[in-house]
């Protein structure tokens, strides 16, 4: 019998050692980058699928399905590489950034089945960020519930939010962007400009900083907040973390506690479009200090804590999509001090919109655009 020696390239090389480090790719979905070597990580980058219309946000349901919202007013499930509609949503008015929004899981999904999203709706002065639930029967939302509509309106187009994110003990937080009109954020007898807190069914709960008072509106939890789309739980605290939107300049990390104003607009670190002084400054008593502010704005979106087990050098670290930059920022943090920074995927994908862990452990992005993208982001060595 002949000898036979086998010879591999070194690029052949490095397709064995991603194909046996990382994730299978499937038929129907396409390497973006097949390396990336980052500061605490090896990744390269999958598109899952494409064809998506500004796609806004996902979520992952037990059995490996996954959710997807297009702002137009589109619920998909994605699976196996395969979207499907979803009928049964209610009234949703696209339209400037409004549209279908966020998705959410219940905590308790799979004894409840309830499937949490935001949207814009028609209001009695123009329209609003509303807040719904339903339950998922094969491709049809049932049991539809409103449970918060945003009062009120404006028909202007801008600035709706939104962000859903559930504490550990089974609070919903809902983000509500100022609508474009900046005093309203320090009223709080306006829901524009605020985070709201609510039990799972919509109910106020008794202890919302406000609730019984006659001049604040029951279901706000902060105030200040110019456009809030990014929320996720900090994995050891179980505090609720947010980014918003500052003006030209003045992106923020918050830190959300019940009953504070972030200052928005009396203080910021931005200023009018084109220049100009907005407020009194970057601070003033009884106004809460960002954990970071961004000049030039980033434009921060979807936010996620790393918690997964495959980027071991990432964990803990906060990852958050970037629109006008076009990238991923890893934030990382000692305690509640932001002490590094690092810019990923410069102007490779796009606009970022959603940042998510998935169940899997790896990170999951959407990007912002007529023709978005799901993504994932997979470990290789």
């Amino acid at each position: 019998m002949k000898n036979f020696k086998i010879i591999v390239t070194g690029a052949a090389l490095v397709v064995l050692v991603l194909a046996a480090c990382a994730t299978r790719v499937e038929a129907n979905e396409t390497v973006v980058r097949e390396r990336i070597e980052s500061e605490a990580a090896t990744f390269r980058v999958v598109r899952v699928v494409s064809g998506l219309e500004d796609p806004w946000a996902v979520a992952f349901l037990p059995d490996g399905r996954k959710l997807i919202t297009e702002r137009a007013g589109r619920l998909n499930v994605l699976e196996n590489g395969e979207l499907t509609r979803i009928t049964g949503l209610p009234t949703i008015t696209p339209g400037g950034q409004g549209g279908l929004l966020d998705v959410a899981l219940h905590p308790a999904y799979e004894q409840t089945g309830w499937i949490y999203f935001s949207y814009a709706a028609p209001t009695r002065t123009g329209r609003g960020t509303h807040l719904a639930r339903a339950r998922l029967s094969s491709t049809a939302l049932t049991d539809l519930e409103i449970l918060f509509e945003m009062d009120p309106g404006t028909t202007r187009g801008q600035h709706f939010g939104s962000r859903i994110v559930f504490d550990r003990d089974g609070y919903l937080y809902l983000t509500i962007g100022d609508r474009g009109e900046m005093n309203r954020a320090q009223d709080l007898m306006d829901h524009a400009g605020t985070t709201i807190r609510l039990h799972d069914d919509g109910r106020v709960p008794s202890d919302n900083p406000f609730a019984g008072r006659n001049d604040a509106l029951p279901e706000i939890y902060t105030y200040g907040n110019r456009n809030a789309q990014g929320m996720a739980l900090h994995p050891e605290t179980g505090v609720v973390w947010q980014n918003e939107h500052g003006p030209q300049g003045g992106d923020e990390i918050n830190i959300i506690r019940s009953g504070l104003n972030y200052g928005w607009p009396v203080v910021t670190h931005g200023e009018q479009y084109g220049g100009g002084t907005i407020g009194v400054g970057e601070e003033a008593p009884g106004m809460e200090p960002p954990v970071i502010d961004w000049t030039p704005s980033i434009a921060p979106s979807g936010m996620t804590f790393y918690t997964g087990s495959n980027f071991p050098g990432w964990d803990g670290d906060i990852f958050v999509g970037a629109l006008a930059g076009q990238h991923l920022r890893r934030v990382v943090l000692d305690g509640d001090e932001v002490v590094h920074q690092e810019s990923l995927l410069q102007g490779t994908i796009g606009r970022i919109r959603d940042v998510r862990t998935g169940p899997d452990g790896n990170l999951w992005l959407l990007t912002d655009a007529r023709n978005g993208g799901l993504y994932r982001l997979e470990s290789v060595r």
